[in-house]
């Protein structure tokens, strides 16, 4: 077992390995975020005896939440060598790692928590717990970790344009009836669920599971141009006006009701917020 502060990395079988993320209370995704989860991509890439990595959240009531407000400034200043934004490094090895990686969400996954899960290869939701949403729109910016580009893909146009314009909760039950889910399970049988996959998926050859898997990557994928043009609209968003005017009305709602409450109906309040500002 290795421990990277917010992430455990923990042996499940010979070769399936468990992360979870731990980020208290409400699981949101930061540049610390994202340095610590792409050494973990690295570090499973490297392990050959790795075949299917399973992701779940040690915080109740979250898988991973929105990108940290208050981090934007170092999100937007992480680059790797040659210029990629480092979020589009992370999700593009995430996307294409050497194992079948697997979502098992319980809780609310939104904004940049929803972009990362939406990198894995399977996403697995609890029907009674898991709740999906693109708030970015309401705050008066645009998506730029991938969400735009990726549901579109799965969900249609029309679809992807409702989730994301609407900056909606979506249940578990309507995003397995969208496409944004692989399948919504009763929360009582998930873990036995994704377990049976994993190790499904774990004894057959690796080599056939990988291939596969690069085969449905070059067809459904989204090219890492638009990832990195995603990323850079909504670079350029944070500076709008819309933007500015309304994080002080969200701000004054999380003082005046509490972040908790906020965070658990997110979709609510952002329409209240956006009445106010």
């Amino acid at each position: 077992m290795t421990q990277h502060s917010m992430f455990k990395i923990e042996t499940v079988a010979p070769k399936i390995r468990r992360v979870t993320f731990t980020n208290p209370p409400v699981n949101v995704v930061g540049a610390d975020t994202v340095v610590q989860l792409l050494d973990v991509v690295d570090e499973l890439s490297q392990d050959e005896a790795v075949q299917v990595v399973v992701f779940d959240s040690g915080t109740p009531g979250y898988f991973y939440n929105h990108a940290d407000l208050a981090q934007v400034p170092e999100l937007l200043a992480l680059n790797n060598a040659d210029g990629l934004p480092t979020w589009v490094e992370l999700v593009t090895r995430l996307s294409n790692a050497p194992f079948i990686s697997i979502a098992s969400i319980r809780g609310r996954t939104r904004g940049g928590g929803d972009e990362i899960t939406l990198a894995f290869d399977l996403r697995y939701a609890s029907r009674e717990e898991a709740v999906f949403c693109q708030p970015e729109v309401a705050i008066g910016i645009i998506p730029g970790g991938g969400g735009s580009d990726r549901l579109a893909r799965l969900l249609g146009r029309d679809r992807a344009l409702e989730a994301v314009l609407t900056s909606h909760d979506y249940d578990a039950e309507r995003a397995e009836q969208y496409g944004w889910v692989t399948r919504a399970v009763p929360d009582a049988e998930l873990d036995d669920f994704v377990g049976g996959v994993a190790a499904r998926i774990a004894s057959f050859d690796k080599a056939s599971v990988l291939g596969a898997k690069a085969q449905i990557n070059r067809s459904t994928l989204p090219p890492v141009a638009d990832l990195r043009a995603s990323w850079a609209g909504f670079a350029e968003s944070v500076t709008w006006p819309g933007f500015q005017a309304r994080i002080p009305q969200l701000g004054k709602l999380i003082a005046e009701i509490g972040v908790e409450e906020i965070e658990r109906n997110l979709g609510d309040y952002l329409g209240i917020a956006n009445q106010q500002a």
